[in-house]
């Protein structure tokens, strides 16, 4: 097992199978299911995440989770287009998720060492929850995000599988998903060269120069992009910004502390934090003293 877990290679082949029962789980229990559209997905992606967090335990990583997040879901909006008639409206939506889950999992993949690596923050959850962890990997770490990307993807669905005509205003909506999807890549590079030379304590450099988390702005963009280009369509729903406004809240109060609560232990934190913003591309002006 030590060599397995050791090996990257063997690593991604079983990443590759758990994700593949996963789908298999998620599909089969999907079309045996007779409710509503959004509950039968809603079971069968919580018990494909079962599958998931059952190797998680067997393999002792919760990062058997982390590519989820990206493949979720083109794969479940893929299975609903399969067979619809497809029109500009609906190529477009396809194309945008299609282009980000393809980023963000590549990206995943590349950092990627072996099932001996799991997420800084898992292991910290893990020494300051001690016997809570069980419950905190499954409903935290699991379930959560899960339930947040069903619902930025729930939209999507509908709208594959409605009958709907193009709208132009649309377009503004795809444009801001693409510029997301751009500015999350270009994040993800930069850290990537930052991380090979370390010359600075914190990296200050592209679109990191002003904002403390580009790429988590360029997540929150994606989702709202995608919000409004189904809105643009089928007008108001109940569901239509659950996802978004969850996705949103995932990262200002979860994510976002977390990363924050790391980089404060670093020397030149405070001046670092006074010189930067959380999110936004723009320069963050001191006031003059008088």
């Amino acid at each position: 097992m030590s060599y397995v877990r050791d090996n990257r290679g063997l690593s991604f082949i079983i990443i590759t199978a758990v994700y593949i029962l996963a789908g298999i789980t998620g599909f089969y229990t999907y079309n045996i299911l007779s409710f509503d559209i959004w509950l039968n997905l809603l079971i069968a992606d919580a018990l494909a995440t079962v599958v998931v967090y059952i190797f998680s335990i067997i393999f002792g990583n919760a990062s058997v989770y982390d590519p989820y997040w990206s493949v979720q879901p083109i794969v479940i909006l893929i299975l609903f287009i399969i067979g619809k008639e497809i029109n500009l409206t609906k190529a477009l939506l396809v194309i945008a998720v299609s282009l980000w889950a393809i980023r963000l999992t590549a990206n995943w993949a590349y950092t990627f060492s072996s099932l001996n690596h799991q997420d800084w923050r898992y292991t910290m959850l893990k020494i300051n929850t001690g016997a809570f962890y069980p419950i905190i990997n499954f409903i935290g770490i699991h379930m959560v995000p899960t339930v947040v990307v069903y619902f930025c993807i729930l939209p999507a669905v509908y709208l594959v599988c409605s009958d709907i005509s193009f709208k132009p205003l649309s377009l503004v909506c795809f444009a801001v998903s693409l510029a997301a999807i751009v500015l999350q890549g270009t994040a993800d590079i930069q850290m990537h060269k930052y991380r090979k030379n370390r010359s600075s304590v914190f990296i200050e450099k592209g679109v990191w120069k002003h904002s403390r988390h580009p790429n988590y702005l360029a997540e929150i963009l994606m989702w709202w992009a995608i919000a409004f280009y189904v809105l643009v369509h089928t007008g108001f729903m109940w569901y239509s910004l659950i996802g978004c406004i969850a996705n949103t809240l995932l990262f200002l109060f979860v994510s976002i502390p977390l990363a924050e609560g790391k980089q404060s232990k670093k020397e030149g934190y405070a001046e670092y934090r006074s010189r930067t913003r959380s999110l936004l591309l723009i320069p963050k002006y001191k006031k003059n003293s008088t």
